[in-house]
């Protein structure tokens, strides 16, 4: 496996050069893993400027932050969100969104990475509970199970899958030791 790069998209240093290159990977990424079978709540034929204008959006959305995963050459073939705009009773807990792993990348440890470095990022922000939801039954239902996170329910017929069939969503939480 070669090296795995871990970026953390900041609006702040973005300049708009390479944020509309970044976008366009991002999108990219995105339609990739759509048309994988990926249930990320969009459909199959999701088109490439639609998938750019959600990027720029999500990119430019207060109280998130997106961690990307670039190959040996600097490409985007990863991307994970973290959502911390919570309420006041809840300073403590933020979701995971969107984990992405380009199909031609997959099984080599990206997904980990993007995982691990997420979770550093959160516990760095003073949360303790992450939250998402994933498909049942899915391959990233195994690999959050693999990395530690708990299954607390299941919700029947929650999300339609890219071909549009009605599936289940699983719960699942992780808790991050409090630091100091």
């Amino acid at each position: 496996m070669g090296r795995t790069d871990i970026e953390l998209l900041s609006t702040e240093r973005r300049d708009g050069d390479r944020a509309a290159t970044v976008v366009e990977e991002l999108a990219d990424l995105l339609v990739d893993c759509v048309e994988g079978g990926a249930s990320l709540g969009f459909l199959t034929g999701l088109r490439r400027a639609e998938a750019a204008q959600w990027w720029q959006r999500a990119l430019a959305a207060p109280g998130s932050l997106t961690l990307v995963a670039r190959d040996d050459g600097g490409a985007v073939v990863g991307a994970v969100r973290l959502l911390t705009d919570t309420p006041a009773n809840a300073p403590h807990r933020a979701e995971v969104a969107k984990l992405l792993v380009h199909r031609d990348a997959r099984g080599r440890g990206r997904a980990s990475a993007l995982m691990q470095a997420l979770e550093d990022a959160a516990a760095g922000l003073g949360r303790t509970l992450l939250t998402l939801d994933t498909e049942t039954g899915s391959l990233a239902e195994r690999c959050y199970t693999s990395w530690g996170w708990e299954r607390v329910g299941v919700i029947d017929d929650y999300a339609l899958t890219p071909d549009g069939r009605l599936a289940a969503t699983t719960l699942m939480v992780k808790r991050l030791p409090p630091r100091p």
